[in-house]
């Protein structure tokens, strides 16, 4: 609680400062539509935790192969007062403004909470959107008052992130040494499924949902689903594209053989495009206009930490049968995304421009060259196999609704 009271100390007086002087101007609106934004945002991020509380006790914590419930139940009251905090700075930095938070907002978690795996798995999601939404936002802010108050939220959602990354008993504390950054409507892609009731004003992107029921790690293809993925565009010609923090550019994989690469770990942003062209890792030059669906994000957790199995110890209540997914051999996959990245980085050392926004669409791209197509039999990954020691797995899977996809943990080992 020390915690969330000296953030609303510091962030509400320096959010309030800077609007009554400055949101006069011609680039208010900007200003003031970030606000809006990131307020709806907090207070999704404070009723998740709020309503996981209220369902889950120190008991069910422990049901699901945690060693204490009284641990994660703590980080999770002080990540919901944080959050709170938040939206109650972006709504006094509002109101100074002379404008309104974005009014009539219900966030519904049904298919989240349905128990203390899937509820977990979600948080690590909600706190990922809530980083890459700051990041991508500091483009979008005239005001640099704003802008630094907005990084001080960022640095405490990446610690957030930090916390459930550990919490999860198979992620790394700090995955990778940089953050994704993503626009307000892929954010939205991400967000939109919890959110009625309100018009935030932003067009959101189509959701995607990982179809896969089975543990998801570096050789998996997957597989997807989306309202936009409904036989329009033959989907010969559509695309994966996995954006990961620090890279230039997106992996480009053809859509049938969208494998996960060996070398990834931590928090990945899917997306489905109309071309082969590798969508850029910037915020402003990032072109959208082939964009089909998403971002989803996954977490691919190869290299679990001693910290975290402190926390989640080796054994547990919950017995997890895991389904088996398509999953082609290390030199499949290799082959696969080396011929693809050779292709890719081609084309965007040819397309990209050195300064400025991109064109509305990207011409002269060129489709990846065939690869061999993953083996459509079933394998068994060596974490699901029935030898594997007793120990928190990775598995991803739809919830029970449809409406989301689990990435990460979902209990322990027999």
């Amino acid at each position: 609680m020390r915690y969330s009271s000296a953030l609303f100390a510091l962030a509400a007086p320096l959010l309030v400062s800077a609007a009554p002087a400055r949101f006069l101007g011609k680039r208010a609106a900007a200003d003031i539509l970030v606000l809006q934004f990131a307020e709806v945002l907090e207070n999704l991020e404070s009723t998740f935790y709020e309503q996981a509380l209220s369902k889950f006790k120190d008991s069910d914590f422990t049901s699901a192969g945690f060693l204490s419930g009284q641990l994660p139940v703590e980080q999770f009251k002080v990540i919901q007062a944080d959050e709170a905090a938040h939206a109650k700075a972006l709504q006094s930095a509002l109101k100074a403004a002379g404008k309104s938070p974005v009014p009539g907002c219900k966030f519904n978690f049904d298919s989240a909470l349905v128990d203390v795996a899937t509820m977990a798995a979600t948080a690590r999601v909600v706190e990922a959107v809530g980083v890459s939404a700051y990041l991508g936002g500091a483009t979008l802010l005239t005001d640099p008052v704003l802008l630094a108050a907005a990084g001080s939220i960022l640095t405490i959602e990446a610690r957030h992130q930090t916390v459930l990354n550990i919490l999860s008993g198979t992620g790394s504390a700090v995955p990778a040494a940089f953050d994704i950054g993503l626009t307000p409507n892929e954010v939205l892609a991400l967000a939109s499924p919890f959110i009625s009731g309100c018009d935030v004003g932003i067009p959101a992107n189509t959701p995607l949902t990982v179809t896969n029921t089975g543990p998801v790690a570096p050789g998996t293809a997957l597989t997807f689903k989306a309202d936009s993925i409904n036989g329009t565009i033959p989907e010969d010609k559509l695309f994966c594209q996995m954006l990961t923090g620090g890279a230039p550019f997106s992996i480009a994989l053809p859509f049938s053989q969208c494998v996960v690469p060996q070398d990834i770990n931590g928090p990945v942003a899917i997306f489905i495009t109309s071309d082969g062209q590798p969508l850029l890792n910037n915020v402003r030059d990032r072109a959208q206009t082939q964009i089909i669906a998403g971002p989803t994000y996954a977490f691919i957790d190869t290299q679990p930490q001693t910290l975290g199995q402190l926390i989640r110890g080796a054994g547990g209540s919950q017995n997890v049968t895991l389904t088996s997914t398509a999953t082609i051999s290390p030199a499949e996959a290799s082959s696969i995304i080396s011929s693809v990245q050779a292709t890719s980085t081609t084309e965007s050392a040819s397309s990209s421009p050195s300064s400025g926004p991109p064109q509305a669409t990207d011409t002269g791209a060129t489709t990846p060259a065939p690869a061999p197509a993953p083996s459509t039999t079933p394998t068994t990954p060596a974490s699901a196999s029935s030898t594997a020691p007793p120990g928190p797995n990775m598995s991803t899977g739809p919830s029970a609704d449809g409406k989301i996809t689990v990435n990460g943990w979902s209990g322990l080992g027999p």
